[in-house]
């Protein structure tokens, strides 16, 4: 028997459709001439809610399309009513209410508006819990007495895959390798309007750290065992396989570094074998690079490391720094002791070539050190350097030393980031000396102590404060060579003036003889602009002080521009020497690199 077809259609339904069909053909036409032109509104939403339906909208993300047609638009408007609900489903809104409508332009080259009026509605709640722990965790304190959401709460889509990732994770924690959610569930009861969550996770049995073995030819065995931090027996913790394997690629001994647990070799104790499968790096690194600042103006910078020389881990690293007025090469002789990621002893022959606004020369020195970190986070360097410089000052002030200086410092940098800081600081103490007779001509103590301190504050700013402080405890500032006397001024000192150009002058000829004290200070307050573009104002003062000299006090002020890039700020200051006698001529400051 044949089916039959019943349609009914009015005569105003048909003057509708074909009202639209004559708009939908003229502009599919004119379309091949004119981009489209879209405005979506969308009424009744703020805040996350908005947030989340125009990220999901169709509509609303093809709006600027050059390629929309007509067709098109009208098949995303049809679908604009589902994806609306789909996106406020995640906040627990499922009464949601949704009218739309689609107005066409009324001429061709306007604008359609699609308008969608949003009723959220209420949020569901959570009506019942149903949590539980079995296996042999069932009463480990770790995991949680109750499910993390409770009856009466916002379902949030987000805060139950948050709680059930956090519950995976204590297992995998606590050493629940085989742990199974056997159950989990949220069931929507629309009649009550309540959500029913259910959550089992069976632990099943627990496992811990065998003994760890490495498969590579590199290293002795007995070096890489100190990088290993757990004991054998301990609960299996899949982040200390995790510390040991970051531990071992950030030595840059090895390209590549696989942790492979062996379960299958488990006995009936659960102890599971860990394999270290490490493949070597390329021994050699090498780096050139060309940088930029006011002080030396263009340098020019050549490395050569070499990753690894011996089978316990010894490093060397080769250095050349070439500008105009300073060259240098500096080498660093590394062997790992203690704990071997932090810890070691250390040789740096040094040659330095000067010539500045102050004082020019020739310096050889010769470093054997011992560096460790302290359980407070600092850098305690403990060393002898033997030191041979030939300098001169003045015209009167040349001379060719050689000294041997025990010397201490201590360092700590704290940062939240340190390419570009919101809240850290640095500090340097520094004590150092010689004894006459003792390879030095003349006995000496010196101490120094530098801090540089930032904070943001109110979104936008960020407060920069410095401060270098140095004494010296010698009987003339001529006993001491021009390498262990003050200068000051420069980029990272007292910008209005040229690098190391201040400090106590000569009564009679003007010239800097550098002083046995130093003291400078800065204050910087920084404004963001306008995306990783800043501006700033900032006073900086002091100077290197003696006492057989006429003290003076200098004050510089400026303004600046940042830049946050990649590699560290780029600032570019316009510095003023408030003091000089001079009317203050502008100072063009560039200095590139992190915070601290």
């Amino acid at each position: 028997m044949p089916a039959h077809c019943r349609f009914s259609f009015s005569a105003s339904d048909g003057k509708a459709f074909l009202r639209n069909l004559f708009v939908l053909f003229l502009f599919a036409g004119a379309g091949q001439a004119h981009a489209l032109k879209l405005d979506v509104q969308v009424e009744g939403l703020e805040g996350e809610y908005e947030k989340n339906v125009l990220a999901l909208l169709a509509i609303y993300q093809e709006r600027e399309d050059e390629n929309l047609s007509v067709p098109r638009l009208h098949a995303l408007h049809r679908r604009a009513p589902e994806q609306i609900r789909n996106a406020l489903a995640p906040f627990g809104l499922y009464q949601v209410q949704v009218s739309e409508e689609l107005t066409p332009p009324p001429q061709e080259d306007g604008t359609w508006v699609a308008r969608y009026k949003v009723i959220p509605g209420n949020p569901v709640k959570v009506g019942s819990v149903d949590y539980s722990i079995t296996g042999a965790g069932h009463d480990d304190p770790a995991f949680p007495k109750s499910f993390p959401m409770k009856p009466g709460d916002v379902l949030l889509h987000a805060d139950y895959e948050k709680a059930k990732e956090e519950i995976g994770f204590i297992a995998a924690q606590q050493g629940y390798l085989d742990a199974e959610l056997v159950r989990h569930l949220v069931l929507l009861d629309m009649v009550a309007y309540e959500a029913i969550i259910e959550f089992h996770l069976d632990t099943g049995p627990r496992y811990f750290l065998g003994d760890v073995t490495f498969d590579q030819d590199l290293l002795d065995d007995e070096l890489l065992d100190k990088f290993v931090t757990f004991e054998p027996g301990s609960v299996y913790d899949p982040e200390k396989l995790l510390s040991l394997q970051g531990k071992l690629l950030g030595t840059e001994y090895y390209e590549k570094v696989e942790i492979v647990p062996l379960k299958d070799e488990a006995g009936e104790d659960r102890v599971v074998p860990i394999e270290v499968v490490a493949t070597p790096n390329k021994a050699n690194k090498y780096r050139f690079g060309l940088g930029y600042s006011t002080d030396v103006g263009p340098r020019t910078i050549l490395e050569w490391r070499r990753r690894y020389l011996t089978r316990w881990g010894h490093k060397f690293k080769l250095e050349a720094s070439i500008s105009q007025d300073i060259q240098s090469l500096k080498g660093d002789y590394r062997i790992p002791v203690g704990n071997p990621l932090r810890d070691y002893v250390t040789i740096r022959p040094e040659f330095i070539s000067y010539d500045t606004a102050s004082r020019k020369g020739d310096l050889f020195s010769l470093q054997f050190a011992h560096s460790v970190v302290t359980p407070g986070g600092w850098r305690r360097t403990a060393g002898v350097d033997y030191r041979y410089e030939d300098y001169e000052v003045i015209e009167d002030d040349r001379e060719s030393v050689n000294e041997l200086v025990p010397n201490i410092s201590w360092a700590k940098t704290v940062t939240d980031n340190p390419i570009y800081t919101t809240k850290g600081y640095r500090l340097k103490f520094v004590l150092q000396g010689a004894v006459e007779n003792i390879v030095s001509p003349a006995s000496y103590l010196q101490g120094l102590a530098s801090a540089k301190w930032i904070r943001a504050f109110a979104d936008d700013y960020r407060f920069i404060t410095r401060a270098d402080l140095g004494a010296t405890w010698a009987d003339s500032v001529f006993d001491l060579p021009a390498s262990r006397r003050f200068f000051t001024g420069g980029d990272n000192t007292i910008r209005g003036w040229a690098f190391e150009v201040l400090g106590p002058n000569d009564p009679v000829t003007n010239d800097t003889v550098g002083g046995r004290y130093l003291a400078v200070g800065s204050l910087e307050l920084e404004r963001r602009i306008k995306g990783d573009w800043s501006g700033a104002v900032f006073t900086d003062f002091g100077n290197a002080f003696d006492p057989d000299f006429k003290k003076e006090f200098e004050v510089g002020a400026g303004v600046g521009v940042r830049w946050r890039s990649p590699i560290g700020q780029v600032r570019m200051d316009v510095a003023f020497a408030l003091t000089k006698d001079d009317p203050p001529n502008p100072r063009l400051v560039l200095v590139i690199g992190p915070d601290l």
